[in-house]
């Protein structure tokens, strides 16, 4: 869970690796976004879309080595992914 703004909002957890967590946020804008992925890894994190194809929509404290490591794994487990997605949102 996540406090802003005095109202939680659910974190659905996708994976964990390396002390990276994957996650959606359960309320992913209206009109919902298309499908992504947040990463977050101590006071770190990143967002990537996987769609049309996978790639870095922002970051914010990641090298390039650590987001060059994030995308091959999102990549790897991008169906799990795209999965998890359509169980949550649609």
């Amino acid at each position: 869970m996540y406090f802003a703004h005095d109202i939680i909002v659910q974190m659905p957890r996708i994976l964990h690796w390396n002390g990276y967590v994957f996650f959606f946020f359960s309320n992913e804008g209206l009109p919902l976004e298309r499908c992504h992925i947040h990463v977050r890894k101590e006071k770190y994190i990143a967002k990537f879309w996987m769609e049309p194809s996978i790639a870095l929509a922002s970051s914010w404290g990641f090298s390039s080595k650590e987001l060059n490591a994030i995308e091959k794994y999102i990549v790897k487990n991008s169906d799990l992914i795209r999965s998890k997605w359509d169980d949550n949102f649609n």
